[in-house]
């Protein structure tokens, strides 16, 4: 994949104010717990104050359990308060205790995820942990990435040395390649009526039935 997205409206950066709690506000991803999502207004002293110890109970595991929807609130503050203080050094100064700049970086990285990757980490189908090293990569490799750990069920290490590959500019394919995996696969199921008549075409038409899958969506998704 490249840095730049194939589809020109296709975010590859968040599209929501920094701080705001668009997925974590969601009752159809987080459930009752949306209810508990707190915002963080980069522009207000008194909320970049509630980011700053938010953060530092963050790093310090002292607060909440390490779920989630708990670290991608600690994520949020960690992006809010870099905003509202103007740096990575300025923020960590400000949460205090142990909590560093790399610690604060990593985090902020995982807020600035597009919307359809936090979301898989609200529903617990993409680790937290995982995402910080999804957000090292740049463009639609953080996707290609998000995607190969969801149908492949790659594991924190396994991503961990993925995204260093694709950072160093191997393409996720190759890489996945490498591992015996193939990027764009996923299980399919149709009703019957649809699954009969895709074979059917496919065997007229002499071709691969996901050959005929992606020529349909191409034209649904005006790729």
């Amino acid at each position: 994949m490249s840095d730049d997205s194939d589809v020109p409206d296709r975010p590859v950066d968040r599209e929501s104010p920094v701080g705001e709690p668009v997925v974590r506000a969601d009752p159809s991803v987080t459930g009752e717990r949306a209810d508990e999502a707190v915002g963080f207004d980069p522009d207000d002293p008194e909320s970049v104050q509630l980011a700053a110890d938010v953060v530092r109970s963050f790093a310090e595991n002292t607060v909440g359990s390490e779920d989630h929807v708990y670290m991608l609130r600690g994520a949020a503050a960690c992006a809010a308060l870099v905003r509202g203080v103007g740096s990575y050094k300025a923020a960590a100064e400000r949460a205090g205790g142990d909590v560093s700049v790399a610690f604060i970086r990593k985090w902020a990285r995982v807020h600035d995820l597009p919307q359809a990757i936090r979301r898989h980490v609200a529903r617990g189908t993409i680790a937290p942990t995982a995402a910080k090293h999804i957000a090292r990569v740049a463009g639609d490799d953080r996707y290609a990435l998000a995607w190969a750990t969801l149908e492949h069920d790659l594991t924190v290490r396994e991503i961990r040395r993925l995204a260093s590959e694709v950072s160093d500019g191997r393409s996720v394919e190759a890489a996945l390649d490498d591992r015996g995996l193939t990027f764009g696969r996923m299980d399919v199921t149709l009703p019957a009526a649809q699954y009969i008549e895709l074979r059917r075409r496919a065997s007229i038409e002499n071709c691969d039935p996901d050959d005929l899958v992606a020529e349909a969506f191409d034209d649904f998704l005006d790729l």
